[in-house]
This record gives C-alpha cells, structure tokens and sequence, in this order.
C-alpha cells in the first residue's frame, strides 16, 4: 500500500504501478532521489523508464536566485532568448523552440499568452521544492504542447502532523553590472516571507514575495535602457487534507501582479511616450487522491486560470506639464486568456508485474480583447491509457495511447509511445523510446494581432497542426566506491522529426507584415553526455551536448549541410565545509556557435548565405555559509564572463519582436548578489 508521504507527491499521472524489489541496482547511487513526472508511481530516478533530470531544493538554495531563467540557464540543452521590447524570455530545449516545451506547476499544465513561455519568467523560485524535466514527447501523458518535452515545476508541500510549525524568510540584493542602489530603483531586490502549519490532517501554506528589477541603462542616453523595469508581486495560499491512507486532497490558490516599465527617450519637441505592460495572473487547483483498494487508486486535478495583460501608453509634454493617454492601434489594450482545465485518471495493479493506467482530461482556452479576433476558443477532448510490463526483473517496457479530439483540428486517431528499460547489470542499464506528437496551434498563432511602432504580426487562421516523430535512447552508467563517493555517467542520443512546423515568417501579400506560417518539415538530432562524480565534500558535474537543426534551405545552397551543428559544454563544482557549515559552488555554461542562414533577395533572385551566433560563455559563483542556527547567508558573483550581448547575423529565424541589430542580448554583464535566508521548523 502506498505510504502516507508519498500521497502529497502524486499530482501528475499518481497511483500505484508495479511492486518494484529495492535490488542492489538502487543501493548504487548515494541518495535515491524520488521523481513523480510522467510515472505510475513515485520512483527513484534510476526505477525511471524516461530519463529525468531533476533540480532539488538544494540546488535552488546553492544557485541563489529568484529568477527561473538564471535557475536553468547553465543547465545542459537548455538556451534562452531575450525579447527586451516586452521584457519577456523564451525557452528552448533540444533545439526546439517554448512552443513545443509543456510547462507545469504540480502537473497542471500553466497559461500562455502566446507560445513563448512567458510563465517561466512569473513563477515564485522561493516556493519551489524541485525541478523535473523529461526531455523529449511526452504527449501521451501530457497533450499539446509536449513535443520537446515537459518541464514540471514542484511547489513545496506542508506535511501533515502533530502541531508542525513552519517559518521562512528571505532577502537577496543584486547588482544590474555596475548598476545598484540598496532603495531605489537599480538592481535588482527580492523578498520573500513563507509561513506553513500542520495539525493533524490538516495543514496550511501561505507564501509571498516582492521581485524588483530596476532595469539596466548600459550604453543607452537619457531616459531610454537597454532592460527595462519589471516589478513583481507574489502570493500563493494552500490547504490540505489527509484521512491515514484513504483520501488526500488539497486546493491551491496563487495570484500574480506585474508591472514592466518602459520609459521613452525625450523628442526633440520635448515630448516622450512611457509604456507600462501591467500583468495579473490568477490559478486555482484543487486536487485529490483516492486509495480506493489496495492495488486501485483514483486521482483528480481541476484547475482555473486567468490571465490578463494590459498596455497602457501615455504621452507626456514636457513644455505644458501634461500627460495623456495615447489613441492609437493597440497602445490601449487589455487581453484576457482563460484555461479551464481538468484531469481524472486511475491505476491499478492486475499483477505483481503488470499495472495499468487510463485517464480523461479536458483543456478548455479562450481569449478576449481587441487584438484578438472573435470566437477565439479551442478546446482539447482526450482519453489516455498505458501500461508497465515487467515480464523479467531486468526488463520494463511502458506502452502508452493518447485519443483526441481537438475542437478545430483532426488529431491522429492515437498517439502512441513506447518506451523501455533494460538493466544489463547492477552498474548499467538503458532506455529506449519512441513517441508520437501532436501540437494544435494556440490562440496567439491563430487569432492574436499585434500593431504599433515596434511591432507587426498577425495571426493566422489556415494553420496546419504540428505532427512530431521521436526516437531516443540512453545507457548509464553507476558505481559507488565507498559511502561518500561516487561516479555516474550517461550517454544520450535524440532524433526529432516534424512535420508542419509552425514559426514567424513574412506574409506573401504583405511583406511588411510578420505571420505564423508552417515551415513543412523540420529536424533536430544530436547528443550528450553527462558525467558526475562525488568523492566525499567534492561533488564535480561535467557535461557536453551535440545538436542539430535541419536546414530548411538545404536544396538551395547545399554547401551549407543538411544541419547546422551547436556544441554546448557544463559544468558544476560544489565543495562542502562541513565544520565551516559552508559550501562553495561553481556553474558553467559554453554555448558553442550556432551557424544558420542568411538569405537575400527572393524567388529566382533568392540567395541563401551562411551566418551564425557567436559562442559565448557564462560563469556563475556562489557562497552559502550558516551563521547561525537558523540563518543562512548567500553571496556570489553572476556572469564572471562578463556577457552582454552576442554577435549575430543570422535570419534563419524570425522572430515576432526581432530587429536589424546585428547583436543578441543575452545578459547585462557581470554583477554581485547578497542576501539572507532564514528557515525555521518546529513540531
């Protein structure tokens, strides 16, 4: 039977799955790490039949930041573009763009305005407790959205138990470069306050921070900056209930407010235009668990979301002491996305080798505002099935069914996937899979407009949906040399076959104007190879990664390969201090150079010409020290490398806010941190 901890943890595919011997393969590694996302139960990372990489709470602490993109912006196959326009970052995992990439808080699946991942940037880093990331489809599990792979963020769960008091505190002051006032508006400040308590079967969460970024002028004069402003406010609330083994359930509550500032240079006739792009984010959740019997159990998750953004543009003249609101196209806007979602799904043990899943979940997205066009909805209907086999204690095989029906595409009659685990022997095993992916296109790329002086884009209502193929496989290796010590290795290797790609391109009767088009197909391949060795206080993670992207316009210039190829290298260093009750923690990220495309001309004229993104590097330090029993203090150095912007001459990809420049922001440079951490539980 399930244990009672293990309940809080099941809030993506949960139940109970096969009864798994703890054989010496587990006792190899030092600490059996428990992982939830897209399992039948909570398994240890080595029991996985996917190959997850998962960040914990340790990490987070050591990393020392607030901000989700320098949480993962050294994590091996993992990249970040800047849109400085509308202060937004997006993600791109094995080559793939956020459209593809699932993001989700305890499951459940979080609303986009678009298909950047603009809700990684609005997640409060304070209330995490891990990290995982399983790369590569994973659409039977998880639907639209899950092509390159999932990303499930973790919140903290207050256990439950006799008068279980719990209190954090948190403040960190950083530097922007050389840019910093410890009250004011440069640098960057966070603070954050967390507060849980447990009695008996029930317990309670309230959470709240304050994320302030003042900005970062660098080279630009006057009024204008190169980063605009982007203030935060945070709070989330939780309740939850426990009976012994019987039912667990609990409701979420989380709430959003942001404030991204950009101030306009001062004209010639003493005038200048101050945008603010003002976010709120609402979610609630609410899910249970149910232990049915002994080998059944009955799981829900319900969600609401809300989102809406609004731009308010306003005219100020210096020479009359007056502002105004401005009237043109989209300068005074709101827009609102809603998510309805829900999932129910069930396991259950026919064998002591064989357990089943099956589930429903419904998707329901609609948008409202002046940019978006009318009846701009689209729902996902889906019913999901898989199975573990274990027909030998070394072999696992996981088959899996998704059927969906879509409100305006015609999805594949199934989804399929297949994956498999063998174990050579107690130091090695392998995975291998295969899956089909499906992606309709969101609301942004079917009905969103966009029109002002930085921007125009439209939406396209004759999109095809997304069709993916993927084949991966993985062999690891483990070996423990004495109770502290420790060497891992993993060997991994991805191919991605797409077929109606949708990305940003010039729209035939109107070059002017930017829309979503299908690019037909696309491929991404490569490799990596991840290595960790801990030997007593020392821990050292070295890795390297080999990816390919197709050339869509191989046939016209062949010299330049059917794939641009891109090296990334990593690397973590921690040394512990146990007297000194310290640690100290080195992150490295070697972004190789990626080549692409530059094209001139078109039709009969078009020429197409090689160009790349400069390699560019970054190196993050940090100290953690205990002064006293309950406080911690954090300090460090980001981007030792100093990056700011990257040379680039590529147009291989376009983008809905790209410009001329022939650079890429990619940091504000080198900057400081400071802060205290206070943690104190008591039962």
């Amino acid at each position: 039977m399930l244990r009672l901890k293990y309940l809080s943890l099941l809030t993506i595919i949960p139940g109970i799955a096969l009864s798994q011997e703890r054989d010496s393969v587990n006792r190899i590694l030092p600490i059996e790490e428990v992982v939830i996302t897209g399992q039948f139960q909570p398994t240890t990372l080595k029991n996985s039949v996917y190959k997850i990489k998962s960040i914990d709470r340790d990490y987070i602490q050591k990393r020392a930041t607030t901000d989700m993109a320098t949480l993962l912006n050294t994590e091996l196959g993992i990249r970040f573009s800047n849109d400085l326009t509308l202060g937004e970052s997006d993600i791109q995992l094995m080559g793939m763009s956020g459209q593809n990439v699932k993001v989700l808080i305890d499951g459940v699946p979080m609303v986009d305005r678009g298909s950047t991942k603009q809700s990684l940037s609005q997640v409060d880093v304070n209330t995490i407790q891990r990290i995982e990331i399983v790369e590569g489809p994973v659409s039977v599990m998880y639907g639209t959205d899950a092509l390159a792979g999932v990303i499930n963020i973790i919140t903290q769960d207050p256990q439950t138990g006799t008068y279980k008091l719990g209190i954090n505190a948190r403040i960190l002051e950083e530097s922007v470069a050389n840019e910093y006032k410890p009250v004011g508006n440069e640098g960057r400040h966070n603070a954050h306050v967390g507060f849980n308590y447990g009695i008996k079967r029930w317990n309670f969460n309230w959470n709240g921070s304050m994320n302030n970024f003042g900005g970062f002028q660098g080279t630009s004069t006057d009024r204008s900056l190169q980063w605009q402003p982007k203030d935060q406010w945070l709070t989330s609330a939780r309740i939850g209930y426990t009976n012994k083994e019987k039912i667990s359930a609990w409701y979420n509550i989380n709430y959003l407010n942001e404030d991204l500032y950009t101030p306009g240079a001062v004209a010639a006739n003493y005038k200048y235009v101050d945008k603010n792009y003002i976010t709120n984010r609402f979610t609630q959740i609410l899910q249970a668990q149910l232990n049915v019997k002994q080998n059944l159990f009955l799981n829900g998750s319900f969600s609401y979301q809300n989102y809406k953004r609004r731009t308010i543009t306003e005219l100020f003249d210096l020479n009359t002491q007056t502002s105004a609101l401005t009237t043109d196209q989209g300068e005074q806007d709101v827009s609102t996305f809603n998510q309805a979602f829900a999932r129910i799904n069930g396991t259950y043990n026919l064998a002591q080798n064989l357990g089943l899943l099956a589930g429903l979940e419904f998707n329901y997205n609609v948008g409202s505002g002046e940019r978006i066009i009318n009846n701009a909805e689209i729902y996902d209907f889906a019913a999901f099935v898989s199975a573990e086999y274990k027909p030998q204690s070394w072999l696992l095989i996981r088959p899996g069914l998704r059927f969906i029906h879509n409100s305006i595409y015609n999805a594949p009659p199934a989804v399929p996937s297949l994956n498999a685990k063998v174990i050579i022997n107690p130091s090695w095993d392998l995975r291998l899979g295969y899956a089909m992916g499906f992606r309709a296109p969101s609301l942004r790329e079917l009905y969103f407009t966009f029109h002002d002086s930085n921007h125009a884009i439209n939406g396209n209502t004759n999109l095809k949906a997304e069709h993916n193929q993927n084949f991966n496989a993985n062999i690891n290796y483990n070996t423990k040399w004495s109770e502290h010590s420790y060497f891992s290795s993993s060997l991994s290797g991805f191919y991605n076959h797409f077929n109606n790609l949708i990305d940003i391109g010039q729209d035939l009767e109107t070059p002017t104007i930017s829309t979503y088009l299908n690019v037909g197909k696309f491929k991404t391949t490569g490799g990596t190879f991840e290595n960790s060795l801990q030997y007593k206080n020392s821990k050292v993670n070295l890795g390297a990664a080999y990816t390919g992207r197709y050339n869509d316009l191989f046939n016209e210039n062949r010299s330049l390969g059917s794939f641009f190829w891109t090296t990334e290298l990593n690397g973590t260093l921690t040394q512990t201090f146990p007297r000194l009750k310290a640690n100290i923690n080195l992150f490295y990220k070697l972004n190789g150079k990626r080549p692409g495309y530059r094209i001139s001309g078109s039709g009969d004229q078009m020429e197409v010409f090689e160009s790349y993104q400069k390699a560019y590097s970054q190196l993050d330090i940090s100290i953690n020290k205990e002064l006293y029993r309950y406080i911690t203090l954090q300090a460090g150095v980001r981007n030792l490398t100093n990056t700011t912007n990257v040379f680039n001459t590529t147009t291989e990809s376009t983008s809905a806010h790209a410009t001329n420049s022939s650079s890429i922001p990619v940091s504000y440079g080198r900057s400081v941190f400071f802060g205290l951490l206070y943690q104190i539980n008591k039962y």
